[in-house]
């Protein structure tokens, strides 16, 4: 039986935990961003790691993303794993240079001499009464760029777990964390190291009718309706997409070669929206087995409202029953 530690934590909380566990373990393990050391970050998301790792390997920046994302590549190159933490995803752009042209392409560059084991942190996602530039859901640049993962967490157990991962993965990955539901649920994480693996799909319920698709605080939502759904005779799989690129496939494949139907929703627009590649995947991979069209759920093709309009920007449960409805009536 495992000695870990087991305790009940939110998702920033395990957060918190994965990034305590491998700086105790690796000391090349280091953390960089605006305010994270003495203040442990605006979500507090690094509270109390100054205080145990010290100010050299916790290091507070200036208001500079562009310097946060290419100070990362350098300390990445010569054998550091910086984890470097943006306040908000709507604050990543100005970074966006050294990611795309820097970070991503430095295995390629230099023919696999130099490896670039960066984790670039974000919160994102709207639901929290926050001004502009505070609600991206922009996973989409991301997700289409060569030489980048885009990970994200729906759970405390999965933000622990792929946390581990992509700090340990050599290349660069963008980690998104789903901030309204920072704090949403609490979950006994076992504080064992143990990481989850990257570029795959988590199937959270099992169903026979429809496949829903998702990732992020969408999560919440999904699994909400699919009770609800259930209440009226329809079996729905959720699948957790949790690595957005590379995408895991022969999951969502299976899935839709069983349930013949597929539903994705996410809170990103529609217009060029991850939901748009995992719908083109299907129609190329499961085209004969779906009974239905595939339908997207997703936030509209607008800037993020600010907040007394931004829950009506948001799919909600109602939102996803009424699609399956749709699919399902045809």
């Amino acid at each position: 039986m495992s000695s870990a530690e087991v305790r009940d934590v939110t998702l920033v909380e395990a957060v918190n935990m994965a990034l305590a566990w491998e700086m105790a373990h690796d000391e090349n393990v280091v953390l960089l961003g605006e305010d994270i050391a003495t203040n442990g970050g605006v979500f507090r998301a690094t509270v109390g790691l100054k205080e145990r790792f010290g100010f050299k390997r916790v290091m507070d920046t200036p208001l500079a993303e562009n310097l946060i994302a290419g100070t990362a590549v350098g300390m990445a190159t010569q054998g550091l794993k910086p984890v470097a933490e943006f306040q908000f995803m709507g604050f990543i752009y100005a970074g966006m240079e050294q990611i795309v042209s820097h970070a991503a392409r430095m295995r390629n560059r230099t023919r696999g001499r130099l490896h670039c084991p960066i984790v670039y942190r974000a919160p994102f996602g709207g639901g929290i009464h926050a001004p502009e530039h505070h609600s991206e859901s922009t996973e989409a640049l991301f997700a289409h760029i060569p030489g980048l993962r885009v990970v994200i967490p729906s759970s405390p157990q999965r933000a622990y777990g792929l946390l581990l991962a992509a700090i340990r993965d050599p290349d660069p990955v963008v980690f998104l964390e789903p901030k309204r539901i920072y704090r949403a649920v609490t979950q006994s994480v076992e504080n064992n190291g143990e990481a989850l693996p990257l570029d795959t799909c988590f199937t959270l319920r099992e169903g026979d009718d429809v496949t829903l698709i998702t990732w992020g605080a969408c999560v919440m939502e999904t699994l909400q309706a699919a009770d609800k759904l259930a209440e009226q005779g329809v079996s729905a799989e959720v699948i957790d997409v949790a690595s957005v690129s590379p995408l895991d496939r022969e999951t969502l494949l299976c899935s839709v070669a069983k349930t013949g139907r597929a539903v994705i929703i996410h809170e990103a627009c529609r217009n060029g929206g991850v939901g748009a590649e995992i719908a083109a995947s299907i129609a190329e991979g499961a085209f004969l087995d779906l009974q239905a069209p595939v339908v997207r759920v997703t936030g509209y093709d607008t800037i993020m409202p600010y907040y007394r309009n931004e829950m009506a920007y948001l799919p909600t449960v109602g939102d996803i029953v009424e699609a399956v409805e749709q699919v399902i009536a045809l």
